[in-house]
């Protein structure tokens, strides 16, 4: 499964205990999927599937640094995933791959599909498995951790020993890529053609598949810009449309709430297509300057953080979506994921009034994060903090103005993930002196960390038992929390619309496509 740190780029774009919203239930609220009906025995044979996306990619390796969620989107449909995640982002292992696997102390032990074949004949074994830890182990925390990878007791088993126990082994080799290279696949389909510059991918029915066939003939994903006029033209069966609502085309920055009002009322009126809903994987969050300036001191972070409504925000970045106004109160787990649970309670309470003045840095464009940030000044005020909203431009947000720390409060997105032991951790990792005795943050923009937070993280890491590790989190993300390093806000909307007779597709949450199921209805 993709690590956050590959696609993290893209995602950025009295007292007063108690000010920080309700908290949320202990279990699952949100909506984890929106799909059409996928029951197989009501799709016919047949049939050709267009798909919008941003950009076609050059090739289907999501581990490169270039990669993006399209890349991953294509992938899943020719590659091995060993492991699924479900509708809660529970890792379920795909029986088309993996008959079985067992972890005792450092050593996993795969029981691979005998059927399982790349695309020219030859089984997945131990050797795609080696290739795969040998290509991604310097760059890559997870296979960072293996010490040896080898073929078990026949060449349908492969063992992977680790040099410490590693809980969050189930992400590994998801998708699994073919030792002999790309562009051999192991999917229901494979690819028939991969045209970049020409923006189409076109997939069709693996010959040497050994599961349920693919009901389509073909699949197509196509680069599309205007997705409004592709659907209104027919041109297109399956779009995501939270970027054309959120980024309304030609809007300036000033109109961009009404324009994406208007967008959105236009998507909803398309006829034959319907717009199904739902939480995405990723999350919407204010992170705290504690770099320079006042929010330096912890305890001014944490009542600048306490003194944020996430309800309200959520209510005014959702509600115009049509999306229920879910706050959400923990850094590690979403909404809908499994296990958890509002901890905004650690804040504690604070003094009533704090008369500050500091900028607000939020994507420019974004109607959502427009929404959100002008709701941000208005409750802020009356605590005596003044705020300055401070737009900037998506294509420099990050790299000329996030990444610099010349600002005090900012708005923006990170990828949510269903192994947070691993890739949540460099967003709040302690920064440590560079070169030149300077803090290094990385990808903590935030700037702040301690000791204690890192080693929770690494034991989180290591602790075979959920039930052990899921309390680790939880002391984790209270830790988080205390510190005023930042504050989860809300999951980012996924809205996606879908011709009429599609079935299997829609807002898949944490999940993917069953690409065999999808098609058209009888």
């Amino acid at each position: 499964m993709k690590s956050i740190r590959v696609l993290a780029a893209a995602a950025l774009l009295g007292a007063l205990a108690g000010c920080s919203g309700a908290p949320a239930p202990a279990t699952p609220s949100q909506s984890a999927a929106d799909l059409t009906p996928s029951d197989r025995g009501a799709v016919r044979q047949g049939g050709t599937l267009r798909w919008a996306v941003d950009e076609v990619p050059a090739a289907l390796d999501v581990y490169q640094p270039d990669a993006t969620p399209d890349t991953a989107l294509i992938a899943h449909a020719v590659l091995p995933s060993l492991y699924r995640l479900d509708d809660h982002a529970r890792p379920v292992a795909d029986p088309d791959y993996l008959a079985g696997a067992q972890a005792v102390d450092r050593t996993v032990t795969y029981r691979l599909n005998p059927k399982a074949v790349w695309s020219d004949g030859t089984p997945l074994t131990a050797a795609d498995f080696s290739a795969q830890w040998t290509a991604l182990r310097d760059t890559h925390p997870g296979y960072q951790a293996i010490e040896s990878v080898a073929q078990g007791a026949d060449p349908h088993q492969v063992k992977v020993v680790f040099r410490q126990p590693y809980a969050e082994w189930k992400a590994l080799f998801s998708p699994l890529n073919p030792a002999a290279g790309l562009p051999l696949s192991a999917g229901p389909l494979l690819v028939k053609s991969l045209d970049a510059k020409g923006g189409k991918a076109a997939l069709v029915r693996n010959p040497r598949w050994w599961g349920a066939a693919a009901k389509v003939d073909e699949l197509d994903f196509l680069a599309t810009a205007d997705r409004l006029d592709a659907l209104s033209k027919g041109r297109i069966d399956v779009a995501a449309l939270e970027g054309t609502v959120d980024h309304p085309p030609a809007a300036k920055s000033a109109d961009a709430v009404d324009a994406a009002a208007r967008t959105l009322e236009q998507a909803k009126a398309l006829p034959g297509i319907t717009l199904h809903r739902a939480a995405a994987p990723a999350f919407t969050q204010l992170t705290l300057n504690g770099a320079r300036g006042e929010l330096a001191e912890p305890a001014v972070r944490r009542a600048v953080a306490a003194c944020v409504d996430r309800g309200k925000l959520a209510q005014a970045a959702l509600t115009p979506l049509g999306l229920p106004a879910v706050p959400l109160g923990n850094h590690l787990l979403m909404a809908d994921q499994q296990g958890y649970r509002d901890n905004s309670g650690a804040l504690g309470a604070t003094a009533k009034s704090l008369h500050l003045e500091l900028n607000l840095l939020f994507p420019d464009g974004s109607a959502t994060a427009r929404r959100t940030a002008d709701a941000l000044v208005a409750q802020l005020a009356p605590f005596g903090i003044t705020v300055h909203p401070q737009p900037a431009a998506a294509d420099s947000f990050v790299r000329g103005h996030l990444a610099t720390g010349d600002w005090d409060l900012a708005l923006f997105s990170w990828p949510a993930t269903a192994f947070p032991a691993t890739d949540e951790r460099p967003l709040y990792t302690k920064p440590q002196p560079g070169p030149d005795g300077k803090p290094v943050a990385g990808l903590n923009y935030g700037g702040t960390g301690t000791d204690e937070i890192d080693q929770l993280f690494a034991k989180a890491e290591a602790e075979p038992d959920a039930a052990k590790q899921a309390a680790l989190l939880q002391e984790t993300d209270q830790r988080i929390w205390q510190l005023g390093h930042s504050v989860p806000l809300y999951q980012r909307p996924e809205l996606v619309a879908v011709r009429t007779g599609v079935a299997g597709a829609g807002a898949y949450g944490f999940g993917w496509p069953r690409y065999q199921d999808l098609g058209f209805l009888r």
